[in-house]
């Protein structure tokens, strides 16, 4: 898309500001730009802009772009320019200047984003008073997750893996950076989209949209096991690994993957429940609102083929093997999707479909 399209789509001017919704936010999430560039223009500033505050949340917590004794106070600070009245640019400059080099291979595009903050916060300002209002609720209460990262993990080497004490843990932290999100973009649909308003089922699909995203949200813990697992990281319960005899250092061993296996089984299976409930929010959307539903049908359809993947490997310990679908799927997905706009019923057949094959999957993995 033209850089000039794109700045008249999101009604941002400043070419520095429509960098950021258009390259930099590209180079940091290519799952989350796709999803972005088909909802309306009407939502894309505003999605993108607190997509990236909470990359920058995310940054400043899970990188080596700081280090590590000093993450927990820029976090402090990030957060606390949400919860004042008006951000101090001052704390803002103050934040970027503790970037410094040399950085860290594979970093570059959380550096660019943390070293582009002011200008968040120049587009931040633009936006209005009730937008700004839903963007600072996601980002105080993402950024708690961010801190449970800090407190729970005491480093980011594998000398200092560890677990989380147990699934509620993950429950809550799955909200926290995933959950809320699910909130957050049923309330901006509602308050910018005069077809989502509808006050006698926001709770409903409020609840939804936060299963939704905490499935997605586990999804990502699945895949990412073995990258978290070299960070220090562990997403899997300390107890229920205890009840297998292991502990969250046993796992830096490939060795011990099968027996870690009835845990996975058990993880998908609780991802796949959270993701139901994302495919009856799905359903829920106002049918004539035809780019939000793409961009939320693309994710939950993705999800659940990732999950297959995460079924199907055997290196799933290995920190250097990524787990994913492949281009073809993603391109397969998308373009099927544009059927299921015409035809609904093709979009819940699909998903049952694709629903079908993984519980196929898992039940020949867990014999």
């Amino acid at each position: 898309m033209p850089a000039s399209t794109w700045m008249r789509g999101n009604g941002v001017r400043n070419p520095r500001q429509a960098d950021l919704l258009r390259v930099i936010l590209k180079r940091v999430s290519r799952s989350f730009y796709l999803s972005l560039t088909v909802l309306p223009k009407t939502l894309r500033r505003q999605m993108g802009l607190a997509y990236l505050f909470c990359r920058v949340a995310d940054t400043i917590a899970d990188t080596p772009v700081l280090p590590f004794h000093e993450r927990l106070p820029a976090l402090h600070t990030f957060r606390a320019q949400f919860q004042s009245q008006t951000p101090s640019r001052n704390e803002i400059a103050r934040l970027m200047r503790g970037i410094g080099d040399p950085f860290p291979q594979g970093s570059e595009e959380e550096r660019q984003l943390l070293l582009r903050l002011q200008d968040c916060f120049d587009l931040y300002d633009r936006l209005s008073p009730g937008d700004q209002r839903l963007v600072s609720d996601l980002v105080v209460t993402l950024s708690h997750g961010m801190e449970m990262d800090l407190a729970s993990f005491p480093g980011d080497t594998p000398e200092h893996i560890q677990a989380l004490p147990d699934r509620a843990s993950l429950e809550r932290y799955t909200y926290y950076v995933a959950g809320v999100v699910g909130e957050f973009w049923t309330l901006l649909c509602d308050a910018n989209l005069h077809a989502f308003r509808n006050p006698a089922t926001l709770r409903q699909r409020m609840e939804l949209a936060r299963r939704f995203g905490q499935g997605l949200q586990l999804t990502n813990v699945l895949k990412d096991l073995g990258k978290d697992l070299q960070s220090g990281r562990c997403y899997l319960p300390a107890d229920e690994l205890l009840d297998l005899g292991l502990h969250a250092g046993d796992l830096l061993d490939p060795a011990v993957f099968p027996r870690i296996r009835p845990l996975i089984v058990s993880l998908i299976q609780h991802a796949v429940e959270h993701l139901d409930h994302g495919m009856r929010y799905v359903q829920l959307l106002p049918r004539r609102a035809l780019r939000v539903r793409l961009s939320c049908m693309w994710p939950l359809l993705f999800a659940v083929q990732t999950l297959e993947e995460v079924c199907r490997s055997e290196t799933l310990l290995c920190g250097r093997v990524r787990v994913k679908i492949s281009r073809q799927a993603v391109y397969r997905t998308m373009l099927g999707s544009l059927w299921y706009l015409a035809i609904p019923t093709g979009f819940l057949h699909q998903y049952a479909r694709l629903r079908q094959r993984l519980m196929g999957a898992v039940s020949l993995w867990h014999l």
